[in-house]
């Protein structure tokens, strides 16, 4: 049995489950590698990564390099004498870090490569109608996701899920794949797999321009795109009514398959419900936030706001 001593890299709440997984289960974490703080939100208060939170927590050492290249770094992380390094949700490592430890640097993807490789993948998966999806646990190379497969869970994607809903299944099956991934590797039993090196189905960074909802789109595209982005970072549009144009953020939604002789992006409202017509059907929207409001469901928001008869989605 070998001695492992981890290196643990990563930044969001994804990553602290696997963290906490690895403590749970006895593993000597030597260290914990993650973002450097930074001021967030309208106060711009200094704001910690959920990883380095966890870690204070739990008496682990942190260090928070702003440049993975710099020699100090460097140092620092070689005099924690790690043999095995895991990444979660952290970003691209140089040679440097990655080659560093004898046993290897490890990463978790929320994703069944070589499907979906880059930032999003959860939330592609989604956005692409797919039933299925998974994690993988891979050794790190030159390239973003491109190493060799170690292991591999498989889930369903039900029709109505969310991106949140899937992030956190995924999140709760991603850690127990690192654990039996560390375990392999602690007892000499670890396989790999070499990935075709062509890009299937890409996972890129999430940013308005690919996040807003095109209305002349089939209906179940724009019900995944919705839920795939759900509640982060929201699919949006623009309402246009009286001249004025307003941003729409759009979560809980579902849809309904009808023949209708109304304009895409009309909206229908009554006491209860808004409706937006698409080609055979409408969405129907169960929460959302108009810019200046906060997010809130459809009986709320129909409460204090009316559309008016030429409101429309853009």
């Amino acid at each position: 049995m070998k001695d492992i001593r981890i290196v643990f890299m990563g930044t969001p709440d994804f990553a602290v489950a696997t963290l906490n997984e690895l403590i749970t289960q006895k593993y000597n974490v030597v260290g914990v590698i993650t973002a450097p703080d930074k001021p967030a939100g309208r106060g711009r208060k200094i704001n910690q990564s959920a990883v380095k939170k966890y870690a204070v927590a739990n008496g682990l050492p942190v260090l928070q390099p702003t440049n993975l290249k710099n020699e100090d770094f460097l140092a620092s992380l070689k005099e924690l004498d790690a043999n095995l390094q895991i990444i979660v949700a952290f970003r691209m490592l140089p040679k440097a870090v990655w080659n560093m430890p004898a046993f290897g640097t490890f990463n978790l993807h929320a994703s069944l490569l070589p499907a979906y490789r880059g930032a999003a993948p959860i939330n592609w998966a989604i956005i692409n109608g797919e039933t299925s999806t998974g994690v993988t646990t891979f050794f790190i190379d030159e390239k973003i996701d491109t190493g060799a497969i170690i292991l591999q869970k498989e889930i369903k994607i039900a029709p109505n899920e969310t991106v949140g809903e899937l992030h956190d299944r995924l999140m709760g099956i991603g850690c127990k794949l690192v654990c039996t991934t560390v375990k392999a590797i602690q007892e000499g039993t670890i396989s790999t797999q070499a990935q075709p090196l062509e890009e299937e189905k890409p996972a890129p960074k999430l940013f308005p321009g690919n996040c807003k909802i095109d209305w002349t789109q089939p209906i179940d595209t724009i019900y995944n795109l919705i839920r795939g982005l759900n509640p982060y970072p929201a699919a949006w549009s623009t309402l246009s009514q009286n001249s004025e144009e307003t941003k729409v953020q759009f979560y809980q939604v579902e849809k309904e398959l009808e023949s209708h002789q109304l304009a895409v992006g009309s909206i229908l409202t009554d006491k209860k419900t808004i409706k937006i017509a698409v080609y055979n059907g409408y969405i129907i929207v169960k929460e959302l936030k108009i810019s200046g409001k906060r997010k809130m469901d459809a009986v709320s928001l129909l409460n204090g706001t009316k559309f008016e008869e030429n409101a429309m989605m853009l």
